[in-house]
């Protein structure tokens, strides 16, 4: 048997991918093993590498890198998304020459790394008399890479909805700003979902990137917490405490896609039993 792009494997094909996952399986514990056997060996689980987390001045200064981290990405992630849905609307506009000029932006900046951006924003910007805060720099770099990359992900689920919505909606007389933002947006976001929610993800994890710009979030307070000789230097301790906060907010943001997916399924499941009801009564009026 066979499919568009691969073969189906047959039952040894299968046997031997098993035995292969075992066997990557076993190789990843084994590092992870080995890892945590040389932190333990070299004292980084003694307990004077930990007592750093017992003072209440850390815990109210790791709360507040938390808290600027949360800042910039919300703003960021805010920002990002206005970004990508004016952009892309920009791109499938009728106007050739806004279309140029949205290709042109999205394209530009889709192509610099982010972190580029921090610094020509940051460092480049006393240069032609435009200070800015690192807070500033960090949103603006982050609004425009993942509002770019945004951008893409909208116009992929706009070309995707169905051509009748776009042409119900100038049938009932909207014009092309109101069918972009009222009707082809809201359907692109809800059937794009998980590939935003997924570049949300990342644009948290960028936040870390605002360190090198003085941005004090949470790897810059890890980073302070580390070189501090009174705790032992805990580089590695308070590098896997900022980690696990890190997994965290990622593990919390799927949740919430997770849960407004769910929501959107149910809805949608509501709609079609109330359509069904509707054609139903209106059937038995007839006859």
């Amino acid at each position: 048997m066979s499919n568009v792009l691969f073969d189906i494997p047959g039952p040894r094909a299968r046997v031997r991918y098993r035995l292969f996952a075992v066997l990557g399986v076993v190789v990843v514990l084994a590092l992870v093993a080995y890892v945590v056997y040389r932190f333990y060996d070299s004292g980084q689980f003694a307990g004077r590498k930990w007592e750093w987390l017992q003072y209440a001045q850390v815990q109210t200064d790791l709360a507040n890198a938390l808290l600027a981290t949360l800042e910039a990405f919300a703003l960021g992630a805010v920002l990002a998304l206005v970004f990508g849905a004016l952009f892309a609307a920009g791109r499938l506009s009728d106007r050739a020459w806004l279309r140029g000029v949205s290709t042109a932006v999205v394209e530009f900046f889709r192509a610099i790394p982010l972190l580029i951006l921090m610094f020509l924003f940051f460092y480049g910007g006393p240069a032609i008399g435009i200070s800015m805060s690192p807070f500033l720099a960090v949103v603006l770099g982050l609004t425009l890479y993942n509002g770019s990359v945004l951008a893409e992900v909208f116009r992929a689920g706009i070309l995707a909805l169905p051509r009748g919505q776009q042409e119900a909606a100038y049938a009932l007389g909207m014009r092309k700003t109101q069918v972009m933002f009222l009707v082809l947006i809201p359907q692109a976001v809800r059937s794009m979902l998980p590939t935003i929610v997924s570049q949300l993800v990342v644009l948290l994890k960028d936040t870390a990137l605002g360190f090198l710009v003085t941005y004090q979030e949470l790897l810059y307070y890890a980073r302070f917490i580390g070189s501090q000789g009174l705790f032992g230097r805990p580089i590695v301790s308070s590098t896997i405490v900022i980690a696990a906060m890190y997994i965290t907010l990622c593990l919390l943001l799927t949740a919430l896609a997770h849960f407004l997916e769910r929501r959107q399924r149910r809805s949608k499941k509501r709609l079609d039993v109330d359509r069904k009801v509707g054609e139903a009564a209106l059937e038995a009026e007839v006859v």
